[in-house]
């Protein structure tokens, strides 16, 4: 619903025109209708495109002086017409991370009712590139808002107003904030079930906002997804000193080199087997052996070496060199060295190709490239095409000009909202969390998620609200045809699930 410009009258002051006035920043949405067929059911549903602008309240020596314009937030929102009053209809608000990633990932990859066309495996297709129906959309069980943070897609600061002030870990989650409580208003759903959906950097945010959206604006959730999440950064830094990275990567290397069959044959059997028994050597004999240091012994260490290389496909003699921790990057560049060939960061199942292969990390990640043309491209045409929204500016699908990323508010620690999260469930005891593993992503590694919820320090009345689920692909595990499947089955339920009945 845009907001009105100025009239005419408004711009005169004291009988003078005012100097230069600047123009009134105003929303900018447009409506479309559709329909689909899921479940063998044709849901017929209106899309809504476009900018709100959002506002902050400021004050001078205590005197109001009413809103200030600070950001042109653009969302995209799919709501299903007729059947149920849509105040009771569950809404689900998604968003990517990066930061500095658009919502494009999530949208067109799982929850929307469009998807990007690619083969089962997920590879990459020849261009140009398509969109065809999803069949395995969310729409048949809630409504959904993609949202893109300041920066990112057509979202961006007011004239006048600096875009690094957004570009921060507490601004970026009391703007995201600020817009869902917006949009909760303006089309009246504080009654509706309410969810989140984040991957990656956007588990982070999402558990901030599950602090936030309670303790500022009392809006309480019904269930938070998190979609290879990163919540405690302690988990992924490889820094020196810190050698939890070590251990709880282990498995994904087990992983990926199981997919692309680097490991002894017993080990290349059962996934799900050799990775339970990986995972009790990396909390076990591993971690012992890293806590012990120069202490430890060399008939032990030798026995070390020979295990890791058994478990990462890695030569004994490189397992050495690296001082028994093995970083991701040289992992990715050193796994398939032999073929001239490097695994993905985002996806270890995909292969790139470096200029030589004598470096110490790969070029570029096989697995990001994989996917960008074809999403970039498909959402610029359908945003245009189907949802008749135009604008000239850039779709930033993925900006890498909001950094650097602020995060003052943890200077000399790491970045760690699994606090906030245990709050926001402990306030709220119906809040469930539903989480989504990839075991081949190398990005937010599964084993280290695991570490994370282990040491929320949930009371254990509360753990039964928490699921965990894992699939064979990764960090966008939904470019994995197989992957999607499970992935709808299991969002469609835990939704469902965390709704009271009475609802």
């Amino acid at each position: 619903m845009p907001e009105k410009e100025n009239s005419e009258g408004d711009n005169i002051q004291h009988g003078k025109p005012a100097a230069e006035s600047k123009p009134t920043p105003t929303d900018k949405l447009v409506s479309t209708h559709h329909s689909i067929t899921l479940g063998g059911e044709e849901i017929q549903y209106t899309v809504t495109t476009g900018t709100m602008i959002l506002k902050e309240e400021s004050e001078k020596e205590g005197e109001s002086e009413g809103e200030k314009a600070k950001a042109s937030f653009f969302f995209i929102a799919y709501t299903r017409d007729g059947g149920a009053d849509k105040t009771q209809r569950p809404v689900t608000f998604s968003f990517n991370g990066g930061p500095g990633s658009s919502s494009v990932w999530l949208h067109l990859g799982v929850l929307g009712p469009r998807r990007v066309q690619m083969d089962d495996i997920g590879n990459l297709p020849p261009p140009p590139y398509r969109l065809v129906d999803n069949t395995y959309s969310l729409l048949d069980v809630t409504d959904l808002v993609f949202i893109d943070p300041v920066s990112t897609g057509f979202s961006r600061p007011i004239t006048g107003e600096k875009a690094k002030e957004f570009h921060g870990f507490k601004k970026d989650i009391e703007s995201v904030g600020d817009f869902i409580r917006l949009y909760t208003t303006r089309y009246q759903r504080w009654t509706s079930p309410k969810f989140l959906i984040g991957e990656s950097y956007g588990t982070t945010r999402a558990a901030g906002l599950s602090e936030y959206l309670q303790d500022r604006h009392g809006m309480y959730l019904n269930g938070i997804i998190l979609v290879s999440s990163i919540l405690d950064f302690l988990t992924a830094r490889f820094d020196q000193g810190n050698d939890l990275p070590y251990i709880l990567f282990l498995p994904t290397y087990t992983a990926t080199a199981w997919y692309h069959g680097r490991l002894r044959a017993d080990l290349q059997q059962d996934l799900r087997s050799t990775l339970n028994e990986v995972q009790r050597f990396a909390l076990g004999e591993y971690a012992y052996a890293l806590m012990k240091g120069a202490s430890l012994s060399e008939n032990e260490r030798a026995r070390i070496v020979e295990q890791l290389a058994q478990y990462t496909g890695l030569s004994a003699a490189y397992i050495e060199r690296t001082n028994l921790r093995i970083e991701i990057f040289r992992f990715t560049k050193e796994l398939l060295r032999d073929e001239r060939r490097t695994v993905g960061r985002l996806d270890s199942r995909f292969k790139g190709i470096d200029r030589d292969a004598a470096g110490e990390i790969h070029e570029y990640d096989p697995s990001l490239t994989n996917i960008m043309g074809p999403y970039t491209a498909t959402f610029n045409d359908y945003v245009r095409s189907e949802l008749n929204f135009e604008s000239d500016l850039p779709y930033e699908t993925l900006n890498p000009r909001v950094w650097p990323w602020s995060y003052a508010q943890h200077e000399n620690q790491y970045v760690n909202v699994a606090e906030a999260l245990r709050k926001a469930m402990t306030i709220n005891p119906y809040l469930k969390v539903f989480v989504a593993n990839g075991y081949y992503d190398l990005a937010t590694p599964y084993f280290a998620t695991n570490y994370t919820f282990n040491h929320l320090g949930l009371d254990p009345s509360l753990q039964r609200n928490i699921t965990m689920a894992y699939y064979e692909a990764g960090h966008m595990m939904y470019i994995h045809l197989p992957s999607l499947v499970q992935l709808k089955q299991d969002l469609a339920g835990f939704v469902q699930g965390a709704i009271p009945t009475n609802a």
